[in-house]
């Protein structure tokens, strides 16, 4: 009886698994496969072929993930910093993010405008307040200036 987790085919099946349910990146799919318990030139190999196969696709796993994070009202820094952590190539995440075609002021607005709604924030507490929020949900400083200075519009 052999290990499972060193049968290649087990370790391609898994991941299967995994990107049946959602799109992986290379590097996340890989340490999930490590997590499971296979070993990590198994994990590798099995990636490798779903990759050759087309099943695996970094650039796919980007436009799925920032699409996601734009519904979330989360901006180009914070998808960044995700993808950053989840090992994906930052050439691959700024085409993802160019790709979509979002315009981030209008999208900052709309996110400042969903947590703090129309009234304009009355000192500058209350605005470093609105522009740290829309820092945290990944905005950049031109983003924030848009939405915070778009109040009376």
């Amino acid at each position: 009886m052999s290990d499972k987790f060193t049968d290649p085919i087990e370790a391609r099946k898994k991941a299967m698994d995994y990107l049946a349910r959602r799109e992986h990146g290379r590097m996340e799919l890989i340490n999930k496969l490590i997590k499971f318990g296979f070993d990590m030139n198994i994990a590798d190999d099995a990636v490798a072929q779903l990759i050759d196969d087309g099943l695996q696709s970094d650039r796919r796993f980007v436009e799925a993930f920032v699409r996601s994070r734009i519904n979330q009202g989360k901006g180009p820094a914070k998808i960044r910093s995700d993808m950053h952590d989840k090992g994906v190539e930052s050439s691959i995440v700024d085409h993802g993010i160019q790709d979509a075609e979002q315009d981030w002021n209008e999208l900052a607005r709309q996110v400042r405008l969903k947590k703090f709604g129309r009234e304009q924030p009355g000192d500058f507490k209350a605005k470093a307040r609105q522009m740290r929020f829309l820092q945290s949900r990944g905005f950049e400083s031109e983003h924030i200036q848009a939405a915070v200075w778009a109040l009376g519009e």
